[in-house]
């Protein structure tokens, strides 16, 4: 399945193909945040796709990719299992909840959470 706009709870969000080309540079957020230009207010990008520097907060990938989809006023979900990387780096796991305390970022296991997530804040 190509990556595309679906309704979920209401909300418009592009939900990315686990398939797709893989999220490594700044740039190929980019792409992603060009796509939602479409009509969606979330992206839905699967964790299988985010380079591991993402996960690695020395790096600072994950800052700069969150940077800009709240620069584009969108909202940056990241699906999937996560584990190892939590597991890994204790940075990691205070910016995990910290996010899915507030409206931008949010870190969930798949689609049904995001639903459900999506509707309580709707």
């Amino acid at each position: 399945m190509p990556d595309e706009v679906r309704d979920r709870a209401g909300v418009r969000v592009l939900v990315c193909d686990p398939d797709g080309p893989p999220v490594v540079t700044v740039r190929d957020a980019l792409d992603l945040v060009g796509a939602a230009f479409l009509g969606a207010q979330v992206v839905a990008v699967p964790a299988s796709r985010l380079d591991d520097s993402f996960f690695s907060l020395d790096t600072g990938f994950a800052g700069e990719v969150m940077q800009k989809f709240v620069n584009y006023q969108l909202r940056l979900v990241v699906l999937g299992d996560i584990s190892r990387h939590l597991a890994a780096s204790s940075a990691l796991r205070a910016l995990v909840h910290e996010s899915n305390r507030a409206d931008h970022v949010w870190f969930l296991p798949d689609l049904e959470a995001l639903d459900a997530r999506l509707g309580a804040t709707a």
